[in-house]
């Protein structure tokens, strides 16, 4: 049997081919589909079957294109309602690719349609070896229920509690657990850094299989979840009828300074996908900027939305390039263009620049000392509450598309992440709001903690 993991970084998620006897099972697949294209040929085998273990929310998959580049059949959950050609699952299916038996388990939860895929290989054993948990068991933690139309996120749990004690944990500890996302999405609160475990593990160390009882587990499982970015909904539509291939996609229009300048009187999204110490150093006034290193996709779904039609700023047309295909991938298809020569040409043209002031974690605390400063701690809840600065008000940046935050222009305002990425993120909406008296910290709270500054736990005070 041949088994490969095809982990996405950005978007933290996973995605699997199995194959035997020259066929070969393509499970959950990003949205550029090449890399499976080139592992089969490498591997010497037709990918004849792709399944999708639920309807995606935080990312557009490859199904469509890859069952019409290979001629692979697609099959899902029944309860998808899927619109594209495919084989309903329900629970029991099977299907044998050669020495290999896959079977279906419906596991409702994450969402009404999920299921995870049992792997056996009968070369070696009659016992099942692995499986693929989609996104009902994680690493450390277990699928958010809050992501259905038709569900409350209490109903959804509910079914989450009964799939994981009826059809996972009755499997052996020795078996297997690959998921389809790991730390850092929006699918899930605490997943572990690593990419796969076994149910034994996941017994005995994820939080959330300790929870004791039905009721209490539905309580916990929905309270405090991440903010659900507004994307997640229209995303799943898109799975539900497929995307069309990237390849139908037309090429991006270059655009001149001046060009780029109407379009931003025009309040146009112009997203500048350089590292955050470049933007900081000069940008074109009104641009936002999401560095492409990081969680770039999840976070201009998040901000942008899928519909915002951006127009990008990069050093490069490589990455420009590279941030089409990744904008692409959570379904940000209508990229207006790019600004030709990025922002050397901007300024050429003498067009204004803007500059982001930085600070350091240790600055910071010398200004605190002086009562000098305001700062905001834009990182998630459950980063809070595990220490913040005393002096900071709170304010998460997940959900800035619906309300900024109240800023008072008066004293400079220090906004901190975990590390500078996001809160260069939150500088950068502040100033195309109007606010300019703004220091990104530099490090953010791991440079703060590192530099054995005060902290404290506590509720957060929302700015």
């Amino acid at each position: 049997m041949y088994f490969e993991q095809f982990y996405l970084n950005c978007l933290a998620h996973a995605s699997y081919m199995i194959g035997s006897n020259g066929e070969a099972a393509v499970v959950d697949p990003q949205r550029d589909v090449d890399i499976y294209l080139e592992a089969a040929a490498e591997q010497n085998l037709k990918i004849r079957h792709i399944f999708e273990t639920h309807l995606h929310a935080d990312f557009v998959s490859g199904h469509k294109e890859l069952a019409a580049r290979t001629g692979a059949k697609i099959y899902i959950g029944a309860r998808a309602e899927a619109k594209f050609p495919h084989v309903a699952l329900t629970d029991g299916f099977q299907l044998k690719l050669g020495s290999v038996s896959i079977r279906i388990l419906e596991t409702p939860g994450h969402t009404p349609e999920s299921l995870c895929i049992v792997l056996t290989d009968e070369e070696k054993s009659r016992d099942p070896w692995a499986i693929l948990t989609g996104d009902t068991l994680f690493i450390g933690d277990v699928g958010r229920p809050d992501l259905s139309r038709t569900y409350t996120a209490q109903q959804l749990a509910g079914m989450l509690y009964d799939s994981l004690h009826q059809k996972l944990l009755v499997f052996p500890d020795s078996v297997l657990v690959y998921p389809a996302h790991g730390a850092g999405s929006l699918c899930g609160r605490n997943m572990r850094a690593e990419r796969s475990s076994t149910i034994g593990t996941e017994r005995l160390t994820n939080c959330t299989l300790q929870i004791k009882g039905r009721e209490e587990f539905i309580q916990q499982v929905t309270t405090n979840l991440p903010t659900r970015p507004d994307y997640f909904l229209q995303d799943a539509e898109i799975n539900r009828s497929g995307a069309p291939a990237l390849t139908d996609l037309p090429s991006l229009p270059a655009l001149t300074p001046v060009e780029v300048e109407s379009c931003l009187a025009r309040n146009a999204n112009v997203l500048d996908v350089r590292p955050a110490e470049e933007f900081a150093a000069g940008h074109v006034p009104g641009s936002i900027n999401i560095a492409l290193s990081g969680q770039f996709a999840s976070w201009a779904g998040n901000i942008l939305g899928i519909d915002s039609d951006p127009i990008l700023i990069a050093d490069t047309e490589a990455h420009v390039e590279e941030a089409r295909t990744r904008l692409a991938r959570v379904g940000i298809e209508g990229v207006r263009g790019y600004l030709a020569g990025g922002v050397s040409a901007w300024q050429k043209a003498g067009l204004p620049i803007a500059v982001t002031a930085q600070i350091s974690a240790v600055e910071l605390g010398e200004k605190l000392r002086d009562r000098g400063v305001q700062i905001l701690d834009v990182r998630r809840e459950g980063e809070w509450q595990a220490g913040h600065i005393p002096q900071a008000k709170w304010h998460a940046l997940d959900v800035f598309p619906h309300q900024l935050p109240a800023v008072e222009d008066a004293q400079p305002l220090a906004i901190h992440c975990k590390s500078g990425y996001r809160s260069m993120i939150a500088c950068s909406l502040l100033e195309r709001a109007g606010h300019h008296n703004l220091f990104n910290v530099t490090g953010g709270y791991d440079a703060w903690h590192a530099a054995g500054l005060p902290e404290v736990s506590e509720q957060p005070v929302k700015a």
